[in-house]
């Protein structure tokens, strides 16, 4: 279940951070199916990558559905992720408080689905300034965070890490992990952060706040990265 609009980005996003693909260079083609059906009411994305990929490798086959909800959605144990994502090395990355308490606000300015519908959830990505790069809608978080990293993946931009990932809602497991994959330093969430989600951000060496409203915030990991 998805919010229509930037598919292809949500596709590619998905199989990055599931570590189905590493990169645009294992990309042969990404687009509306080509020859589509009636029943597929023109949501159907095709991803074809190259013979070296994972994709290609592994046999992939649909056995999982990438939906709003929240939960692990394969992802069993932190030790299942350390095997696709090493922690983030070094910690050279920081930012002001000031230009934190700006972030939720200058997001929420540009949610342009939410103005119309009240239903959708964002996933904006900061430079170390404050300045947005980029925003993605969704009916569900998770698949903001994949329009972000898959917008990122098609544009050659990965890896993110001098970047800040900022989410409406909570922060999952999940949202943290997607970020880990894309080595993406700086988590910060609108509301609460999980306690898995935390124990990930602690291990992996990546900041972690919640609760980002105006001039205050919960910091649950990597207080380094703060000044």
């Amino acid at each position: 279940m998805r919010s229509p609009g930037n598919d292809e980005e949500l596709a590619c996003g998905f199989l990055f951070t599931e570590a189905l693909l590493t990169g645009k260079a294992e990309l042969t083609s990404v687009g509306r199916r080509r020859e589509s059906k009636k029943t597929d009411h023109g949501n159907v994305v095709e991803v074809v990558s190259t013979d070296g990929s994972a994709l290609a490798k592994l046999g992939w086959q649909r056995n999982f559905v990438s939906a709003s909800s929240c939960g692990l959605c394969g992802k069993l144990t932190i030790e299942s992720v350390r095997l696709q994502a090493p922690p983030i090395r070094g910690d050279d990355f920081k930012i002001a408080t000031a230009v934190l308490y700006g972030l939720a606000e200058k997001m929420r300015a540009e949610q342009a689905g939410f103005d119309e519908t009240g239903g959708l959830h964002a996933a904006g990505l900061f430079d170390a300034d404050g300045n947005l790069l980029l925003l993605r809608e969704d009916i569900g978080r998770h698949n903001a965070v994949d329009k972000v990293v898959g917008a990122a993946l098609l544009a050659e931009e990965l890896p993110l890490s001098a970047r800040i990932l900022v989410v409406s809602g909570r922060a999952s497991f999940e949202i943290v992990q997607k970020a880990l994959m894309a080595r993406i330093p700086f988590v910060a969430a609108v509301s609460a952060a999980s306690s898995l989600a935390v124990e990930l951000a602690e291990s992996s060496r990546m900041a972690l706040v919640g609760f980002l409203r105006g001039s205050s915030m919960n910091v649950y990991s990597g207080a380094e990265r703060i000044v």
